[in-house]
């Protein structure tokens, strides 16, 4: 396995020190996003858990902060969200986070009670400002398009699973929700509005079901980058199906492309279990893109074959994309 390389997505909120043990066995650096989710702490307590275990394992981890949506339709709201990104990039973030809270929190509304969608005006301000300062956005917009699909209609078992435990998240079943086309569309207008504006479209840009729509993007707005956080399992899928176009679609798009995983250290695993599930992921992702093994993914049937990129382009993804977009 390469030797170093970065998980350039996940999130760190504790301060449980045997992930960090285990990262210096393989080598490993850390991108922590910290994010307005509503089971994590605040974005400024996410940050502290940061700044201890860069303490203790130093030169080990980044961070992305982010702001929150508290005083939302108040005059209070823009001030307060351009301080939150201020402090935290004076406390040594590195980029700014933006979630899909935008678009799919029913909270989260104009006065007149619509959806508010990333291309809403008000957020101008802060666009501008990541601009004026050569700030880096990272984005991510709606779910897998599969949250829109009936059960029987999702390309991967994992998701169906999930959305048929979780019918309360299942878009498909709330059409008074903005549409899956909708959250693109706004995304996509940002990126027109604001062609300066560094940003990563995180998820593979939340189109995991295409690379061909992955590669319209990255054609289309020079100065994004996207990561394949938490939908490797949906880039298997596919070279299952045409090995060599998703094999042609990494090593074209080898400058833009980041490695990460998205595991989320909240708590709710032990230290083993953590562990293990890093562990597991990035020797199975190691596989998928540098051997040609025959290998199977637990999200869906049947086997597909490893990639076997070339050495210069698994540097890139694993490694030296990260440096060079989130300043390791």
């Amino acid at each position: 396995m390469l030797n170093p390389f970065i998980d350039a997505h996940v999130h760190l909120n504790t301060r449980s020190e045997a992930k960090m043990k285990l990262a210096k066995k393989y080598n490993v650096s850390f991108l922590s996003i910290n994010t307005e989710i509503p089971f994590f702490e605040s974005v400024e307590d996410q940050q502290q858990v940061i700044h201890d275990l860069e303490a203790k394992f130093p030169n080990m981890t980044k961070f992305i902060t982010s702001f929150d949506t508290k005083y939302w339709n108040t005059d209070k709201w823009l001030p307060r969200a351009l301080q939150l990104i201020k402090t935290g990039l004076e406390n040594g973030a590195v980029g700014v986070k933006i979630w899909k809270n935008i678009g799919m929190d029913p909270d989260i509304k104009d006065k007149d009670g619509n959806f508010v969608l990333l291309d809403d005006d008000r957020f101008d301000p802060i666009y501008q400002y990541l601009v004026d300062n050569d700030i880096l956005l990272i984005g991510h917009q709606g779910e897998p398009r599969n949250c829109w699909l009936p059960l029987e209609e999702m390309t991967v078992d994992s998701d169906r699973n999930y959305f048929s435990e979780h019918p309360e998240y299942h878009m498909h079943l709330l059409p008074e929700y903005p549409s899956y086309e909708a959250q693109m569309e706004a995304r996509d207008n940002v990126l027109k509005k604001f062609p300066d504006l560094k940003y990563v479209g995180l998820h593979l840009f939340s189109m995991e079901w295409s690379i061909d729509e992955v590669a319209k993007r990255l054609d289309a707005y020079p100065n994004t980058m996207t990561d394949l956080a938490e939908r490797i399992c949906h880039v298997q899928l596919q070279a299952k199906d045409d090995h060599k176009k998703v094999r042609d679609f990494f090593i074209k798009y080898q400058d833009r492309i980041i490695y990460g995983t998205d595991v989320i250290d909240d708590g709710s695993m032990d230290d083993e279990t953590l562990t293990n599930k890093f562990e597991t992921l990035w020797l199975n992702h190691w596989d998928f893109f540098a051997t040609d093994k025959i290998l199977t993914a637990p999200e869906f049937k049947g086997t597909f074959k490893g990639l076997e990129l070339p050495e210069e382009v698994l540097e890139k993804i694993f490694r030296t994309n990260a440096i060079k977009t989130y300043q390791f």
